[in-house]
């Protein structure tokens, strides 16, 4: 069975992921001559670098997320299926999912990356990733529903392992986390929770490194650290966890500690799905391109952003870093080389703009590494805000979150720390 899509004379685009570098290659081509169709799991984009803050109850989730739909309302070539693509039939040119078959002349894999265990399926099945806005809320309603939990626990130890949290990864992820729970520790807790000693909370990072924030600067490295300790996070450096249980944290050198949370934020992988022969697969489960991100060895597939691996690049042999800028860059090219194509005009090669890197520690503390120059400190926290803030989909959502940075600033409060659970009918429980 096929999907029902319109058929049309034009050339189908088919573009699975509808994260940065889908959405912006879709954005391009939807007024160019193409039928462009994009899958999707979720019906909305999901703005990454904000999930921290769904998972701090910093902003509300309909705050970073926006729906495809109204994106590309007025535009009649392009064509939104939510569903997951499970395989790709190269031979057939078409893609299975859940609703059936999808045809493509061209097809664009920008599916993104999943949270890597390592192998390790016991982290796996207990350490709290955060990869979606679901499983951001998810961490937040864990952190909430174990310090009210706290509050009917009369043994120490028992309730340290409830209180304390376990951070893994020292990358921007980990490190934003960690400040953002240290100020949340400091500001917010005692407020909500007058009855917990909100001092024996302890934070901890571990990363398996010698610094914080691999591939940015070491000033920026080394002042996240110093930004992190005056905090009072406990920074583990070279060290790495090897296992949870749900109750104790063991690491590398025969240490452990008492926490019932682990955050992982230690690595990815690309998501890709089944069909793509072997020789196309590199490191970290990447897709290897070419440098026009045309798959290796697959005529009229490509790959972009994190699930794109493309080698020999003088500035990044090793491929690009995984983040929004190379994503929304390649959708950007991938647009255009779609219409120098259809105009019979030569494909150049993609070339990535380094435009920087930042990460944010907590109030008023970020680290930023422009190709120029650095910047640490108050200052480089105002160009992190505005940044991101221009990078959101969407009028409201720019001036929601907006309103909500300036109230937590203001009143050094959250006021979004709700535990919203899925209900289940009794129907559905009673069939499990």
């Amino acid at each position: 069975m096929k999907i029902n899509i319109a058929e049309s004379n034009l050339e189908r685009i088919v573009i699975v992921g509808g994260g940065f570098a889908g959405l912006m290659l879709a954005k391009k081509l939807a007024k160019a001559n193409y039928q462009v169709v994009l899958i999707d799991k979720n019906n909305y984009h999901q703005f990454q670098p904000l999930f921290y803050q769904v998972a701090m109850a910093g902003l509300e989730p309909s705050s970073i997320a926006f729906p495809l739909r109204k994106f590309f309302q007025g535009n009649a070539n392009v064509f939104i299926r939510v569903t997951e693509v499970t395989a790709i039939e190269y031979d057939k040119k078409r893609l299975q999912t859940p609703l059936g078959i999808v045809n493509y002349d061209h097809l664009v894999i920008a599916t993104g990356a999943d949270t890597n265990f390592f192998g390790n399926a016991t982290l796996a099945a207990k350490a709290l990733p955060m990869k979606s806005v679901s499983e951001a809320l998810y961490l937040r309603n864990r952190i909430l529903d174990d310090y009210e939990k706290t509050l009917s626990i009369t043994d120490p130890e028992e309730r340290q392992g409830y209180i304390d949290i376990v951070i893994v990864g020292g990358g921007p992820t980990g490190v934003e986390i960690a400040g953002s729970l240290a100020e949340m520790r400091k500001y917010i807790l005692p407020k909500d929770y007058p009855e917990m000693n909100c001092e024996e909370i302890e934070i901890f990072l571990i990363q398996s490194g010698d610094q914080l924030l691999k591939g940015m600067s070491d000033e920026a490295a080394k002042k996240a650290l110093q930004f992190l300790q005056k905090l009072d996070v406990k920074v583990i450096l070279n060290n790495r966890v090897t296992s949870f249980d749900g109750e104790l944290v063991t690491m590398k050198d025969g240490t452990s500690i008492r926490s019932r949370k682990v955050i992982w934020a230690a690595g990815i992988l690309g998501a890709i799905f089944e069909g793509f022969p072997a020789a196309a697969i590199g490191p970290g489960n990447r897709l290897k391109v070419n440098n026009q991100c045309q798959v290796l060895g697959m005529e009229n597939v490509y790959a972009l952003g994190d699930v794109a691996l493309m080698e020999g690049d003088a500035k990044f042999p090793e491929g690009h870093p995984q983040v929004a800028q190379v994503a929304m860059q390649m959708g950007e090219y991938l647009a255009g080389s779609f219409k120098r194509k259809q105009q019979g005009k030569p494909i150049v090669p993609f070339v990535y703009r380094d435009l920087g890197s930042m990460a944010t520690i907590g109030r008023n503390k970020a680290v930023v590494d422009f190709p120029r120059f650095k910047i640490q400190g108050f200052f480089a926290w105002l160009i992190w805000l505005f940044v991101h803030l221009y990078q959101l989909l969407g009028v409201r959502n720019k001036v929601m979150v907006f309103i909500n940075w300036v109230w937590n600033y203001v009143t050094y409060d959250q006021s979004l720390r709700l535990m919203i659970r899925p209900h289940v009918p009794k129907e559905m429980k009673s069939e499990k």
